[in-house]
């Protein structure tokens, strides 16, 4: 398998899991994988008061650093381009919100237990 069919794999499975983990939440599912010409979000979720769009990162551990802290102001600037071209085109009266969901899966897919964190209105 190559390095970017691996990659596509893992981050499918990345983003199943933070969409498991927002439903148990209580939020409902909107959009995943939005994309606009300056990027993608990789979820899109809501509840009674926010619309949500969720950046997924994905590490085996936090040895070298913390997964949000590959969210660049690069990544948010993008993020942020993106979710303002979303709601131009969906009007919505929910209070938009950013988080970041962290994944720590040291088996990669094969993690039974991965440990996923919200991080609620991240930047």
């Amino acid at each position: 398998m190559n390095i970017s069919k691996t990659t596509s794999v893992l981050g499918a499975w990345g983003e199943a899991v933070a969409l498991e983990k927002m439903v148990s939440l209580g939020y409902v599912p909107v959009a995943s994988q939005y994309h606009s010409r300056y990027g993608e979000i990789d979820l899109i979720v809501q509840n009674e008061r926010y619309l949500v769009f969720v950046e997924v990162k994905l590490r085996r551990d936090a040895q070298f650093a913390e997964a949000r802290e590959f969210v660049s102001k690069s990544k948010q600037r993008k993020l942020r381009m993106t979710a303002q071209m979303y709601l131009v085109a969906h009007e919505t009266k929910l209070q938009p919100r950013f988080d970041v969901v962290e994944i720590y899966a040291r088996d990669g897919v094969k993690t039974k237990n991965p440990i996923v964190n919200v991080l609620e209105n991240a930047f």
